[in-house]
């Protein structure tokens, strides 16, 4: 019997001394976490270059649109668009970015200049839709966006004139039944 409760204590000791290396790591990931939801928080994001969560990227993108560093935040938002949980709302503040880019470019100067913006964003707002046909906001944006610059219809081209004399197909066809009721 003193065999085996020595050998019981000491499974039990290491039991315990891995559960406490797994409550060790486990709480250290919570404080890291905790320290980068402060730092969203509270603004004073890290710089860039650090290996940061996606969350705190989609973050620092964010800002950089506020800040009005478009360029950056697009690059930001489109490093983001292959992760599934945050690439639909990256790719959706991408294309909302570029319509207020559009916008801007459109009252300026050089309005023509506009169009390859809104093209995009329109495309990336399908794209939204196509893995959400549920995202109303995209769907709203993608309606504003088309009162913006139309897609052309392709109902309005005309067909091609044809001959008068020529012979159609249709009426010279023989009928065959397939013997179908």
């Amino acid at each position: 019997m003193g065999v085996s409760t020595r050998r019981r204590t000491r499974v039990v000791l290491v039991l315990l001394a891995v559960v406490a290396v797994a409550a060790a790591i486990d709480g250290a990931h919570a404080w890291r976490q905790h320290r980068w939801n402060e730092a969203i928080v509270s603004g004073p994001l890290p710089a860039q270059g650090q290996d940061a969560p996606v969350q705190v990227q989609f973050a620092q993108a964010h800002a950089l649109a506020a800040s009005g560093a478009d360029e950056a935040a697009l690059h930001l938002y489109r490093s983001l668009e292959d992760d599934s949980p945050l690439g639909q709302a990256a790719r959706y503040n991408s294309a909302n970015l570029l319509m207020r880019q559009a916008v801007v470019v459109q009252a300026g100067a050089e309005p023509g200049k506009a169009i390859a913006l809104i093209e995009l964003a329109k495309e990336i707002y399908r794209d939204v839709l196509r893995v959400d046909a549920q995202h109303w906001d995209a769907r709203y944006n993608l309606e504003r966006a088309q009162r913006l610059l139309p897609d052309p219809d392709e109902l309005d081209v005309v067909p091609p004139e044809t001959r008068r004399d020529a012979e159609r197909a249709a009426t010279t066809m023989r009928g065959h039944s397939p013997g179908l009721p």
